[in-house]
């Protein structure tokens, strides 16, 4: 038990270790003795959990899914509806990615050039975006003529340049940047008024 227990926290060092060399620095440029250092593991033990930068890069963007799929699964109880449910956990998000090098670096590796496998956090997050648009529709929440497709687009484009931003400065992330997002989206998103824009913002 103490033998898995030292294991497993080696792994989550090497984890966020690695999460945070992967959103300083990119795929490219981050080195696997550089993040045994910063875990304070040596470089077998590394080895022994990852045999490769790729192998703890897909656990990075593993653990950053994982974020996400908790924060759904704790705020879809209180969501009046797939919209509502979408903007509360998008607020969250792009907050939390100021905060939390794992899901910053689950977007930045999901976007790297330098990684010929790295879409998969990125089209799990698109997908799930384009889900809750798609549910929102069929709840006649949308506009008419409103695309899920597009919207998603642009939502998963935001959440990218929120990282960018992020990385460049923490403070230009914020909660009151979220809600100017929001309000400017929803009014051309929403089949409601502004007013019902300002009350799911308010809400979130």
């Amino acid at each position: 038990m103490v033998k898995q227990l030292r294991a497993a926290r080696t792994r989550q060092a090497l984890v966020h270790a690695a999460a945070e060399i992967f959103a300083e620095d990119g795929y490219a440029l981050s080195s696997l003795p550089a993040i045994s250092r910063r875990a304070g593991v040596s470089a077998g033990a590394l080895h022994f959990h990852f045999p490769s930068k790729d192998a703890l890069a897909v656990e990075v963007e593993g653990a950053a899914r994982r974020t996400i799929e908790h924060m759904v699964a704790d705020r879809r109880p209180s969501a009046a509806s797939a919209l509502h449910l979408l903007i509360t956990v998008t607020r969250e998000l792009l907050v939390t990615v100021a905060t939390d090098a794992v899901v910053r670096a689950g977007f930045k590796l999901s976007v790297d050039p330098s990684r010929k496998n790295g879409m998969g956090f990125g089209c799990w997050w698109r997908t799930w975006v384009c889900e809750q648009l798609v549910q929102a529709q069929h709840q006649g929440e949308l506009a008419e003529g409103v695309a899920p497709d597009r919207v998603a687009a642009v939502i998963v484009a935001a959440t990218v340049g929120f990282e960018v931003l992020g990385a460049a400065d923490r403070d230009r992330i914020s909660p009151q940047h979220v809600e100017q997002f929001w309000s400017l989206v929803l009014p051309q998103l929403a089949a409601h008024d502004s007013e019902f824009a300002g009350a799911v913002l308010s809400d979130s």
